[in-house]
Parts: C-alpha cells; sequence; structure tokens
C-alpha cells in the first residue's frame, strides 16, 4: 500500500520541480569546499600538531568524517544531474547512502564530545587532563564509529530500485523498507540527535554559568578581569555560538523534515502533503551536509591550537622563504665579485 501510494503521489523527481538550484549549485559548491576545507584541517591537525591532546583527536576524527563524506558527493551529484537516474554500481547508491549517516551522526557525537572535554576544562581546570587524556579521546571515538557504523549498516541493505522507467538511488525498496527506515529514524532522532543536543545545552549552560560566576567574582575582588581569563570566557562562548548554530541550522530542520516525510508516507497522508514533504526534506537534507563544510571553521575559531600550528606553519614558511633570498643575493654578490 505504501508503495503504490508513493507511486501515485510522486511524480519522477519531484526535488528537480522546487529546488533545482539546490540540487545544480549547492552540492558543488559544499563538495568543493567540505574537499578543500577538510583537507586542510587534517593536514594541520596530522603534520602541523605533533602533540596529541584529546580535543584535537576528536577534531581529527571529525574532519575524517567529514572528508570520507565529501568524496561520495560526486555520485550523489551524477544522481540528480542526471535527472534522478542512478547508472552506477548498485552498491555504490548503498555505499553512498551508508556515509552520508554515518557522516551525520558521527559529526553529532564527536562535537557533543567536544563539549564534554570543554566542559571538563572549566569545571575541573586542574584535574580535566587527568580524566580526559588522549587514550580514552581516542577509545570514546572508535566507540563512536562503531556505534554509528552499527546503526547505519541497516542502510546497506536499500540499493536501487526502478521508478518511472528509471533507476532510483536514495529511496526505499517496498513498505517493510519504509516501516524499517521509520523506526530507524527515531532511533537516530533519539541517540543521535536529541540525547547529544540536551548534553550540548547543559554542557554549555554550565560553561556560561561558571565563566559568568567567575567574572563577577574577579571584578569584584580586583575591579577588572584577567585578560587570559576574558580570553578564554570568550573563546568558549564562540564555541557554545558555533556549536548550538550548527546545531539548529543542519541538524534540527532535517530530523523535523525526515520524520514528518515518514510520518506522511507510513501514514497515507494526502499526496499533496506527501509530495510537499519530500521537497522539504531535499532542502534540509543540503542544510545537514554544509555541516561539513562549517566544521573546519569551529577548529580555527575555538581551537587555540589549531590557530597556533597555522601561524607558526605561517611563520616558518616567511622564515625560510626570507633564508632562500638571503642566499640567493648572496650567490648573485659572490658572482659580482669574481
Amino acid at each position: 500500500m505504501i508503495v503504490i501510494l508513493m507511486r501515485l503521489c510522486l511524480s519522477p523527481a519531484p526535488w528537480l520541480e522546487t529546488s533545482h538550484w539546490l540540487d545544480s549549485t549547492l552540492p558543488p559548491v559544499t563538495l568543493s569546499l567540505t574537499l578543500l576545507f577538510n583537507s586542510g584541517a587534517l593536514f594541520v591537525f596530522l603534520r602541523l600538531m605533533p602533540k596529541r591532546s584529546p580535543s584535537s583527536i576528536l577534531m581529527t576524527n571529525l574532519a575524517l568524517s567529514d572528508a570520507c563524506f565529501s568524496l561520495t558527493l560526486p555520485f550523489r551529484l551524477a544522481y540528480y544531474f542526471r535527472g534522478a537516474h542512478w547508472d552506477l554500481p548498485d552498491w555504490l547508491c548503498r555505499l553512498c547512502v551508508f556515509c552520508f549517516y554515518l557522516n551525520l551522526y558521527t559529526s553529532i557525537l564527536f562535537l557533543t564530545g567536544l563539549s564534554v572535554l570543554r566542559l571538563l576544562a572549566v569545571l575541573k581546570p586542574l584535574h580535566h587532563r587527568a580524566l580526559a587524556t588522549p587514550h580514552r579521546a581516542s577509545l570514546a571515538c572508535l566507540g563512536i564509529w562503531l556505534f554509528v557504523g552499527g546503526t547505519s549498516v541497516p542502510f546497506l541493505f536499500s540499493g536501487t530500485r526502478v521508478r518511472a522507467g528509471l533507476t532510483r538511488c536514495f529511496e526505499p525498496h517496498n513498505s517493510a523498507s519504509w516501516k524499517r527506515i521509520f523506526i530507524l529514524n527515531y532511533v537516530g532522532v533519539t541517540f543521535g540527535f536529541l540525547i547529544p543536543f540536551v548534553t550540548i545545552l547543559g554542557c554549555y549552560g554550565s560553561i556560561i554559568r561558571r565563566l559568568t560566576a567567575t567574572a563577577i567574582s574577579q571584578k569584584l575582588q580586583t575591579g577588572s578581569l584577567k585578560r587570559s581569563q576574558g580570553r578564554r570566557r570568550h573563546q568558549s562562548l564562540r564555541l557554545v555560538a558555533m556549536v548550538i548554530c550548527t546545531f539548529l541550522l543542519c541538524f534540527l530542520p532535517y530530523h523535523v523534515a525526515r520524520s514528518m516525510h515518514l510520518h506522511a508516507v507510513v501514514g497515507g497522508w494526502a499526496c499533496v502533503v506527501t509530495a510537499t514533504q519530500q521537497r522539504v526534506l531535499v532542502v534540509t537534507l543540503c542544510l545537514a551536509a554544509t555541516n561539513s563544510v562549517l566544521n573546519p571553521l569551529l577548529y580555527y575559531c575555538a581551537g587555540e591550537s589549531f590557530r597556533a600550528a597555522i601561524r607558526n606553519a605561517s611563520s616558518r614558511r616567511r622564515s625560510l622563504s626570507s633564508l632562500t633570498q638571503v642566499l640567493h643575493y648572496l650567490g648573485v654578490a659572490n658572482i659580482l665579485i669574481q
């Protein structure tokens, strides 16, 4: 019944009717920026930051997740540009679906882990290094990969199908597939969005309260706030704003739209509602994918060691360039003297 309803309600490529500019403009831009930013971030983490801290380990895994996801974007682009026709191998379709959800939920959980680390650094400034060690951070990252990868395995069973004379990807096959995805949706919403989002809000609420109380106490005692404390407070508030904005702009709209769309399909809602929900879902899916572009900005704005590594590399490059010029001039002068 669900499959029949979908065939009646959906046009051959409904997303191309109302959001063609998204499929033709936003994905290529997202692909280019994701590859550029995350490749650069991985280079900084792996080559320019020899000292491995818990936060850098989490950020490295986050950048790795985003970079791997960006490798699947060209295939999704080709699918949309060909009018929603998949002429690539079936296994590649399954892999693209799997990688999307793997990236989505590992990103959310890595961001949550960064929030917990920041909370420990603020509440336990003397003991947080003993509590959050690089080894424990590595184990936490491994656990996140295994958990999200394991719960995303069912998407490997959703390959291609033929509808309206075209081979489709990213679409469930039958009513059983729709019901399975309906259940998985709420598993993802609960453990991959709501719990992490509440955790992040709790962490940053506690951070803001502690920093505000410390600032007030410092001002009452000395009449001014230490420069280092002011800088740390500003950095923490900047991280709070960026992570919460990422959740509200990238993750929240997609999870709401996906849940509404699945309810429309499984519940047999009116065709116009189902088609409209799918178009909204495509728009929010594009927004969710842009999180891979925003994460490198978070590394730069919130990571002092990340910025320091870039500054040091830039300084070394300028020094090397100056030395090369000096040697060149000395060589020229030596030739002239001779």
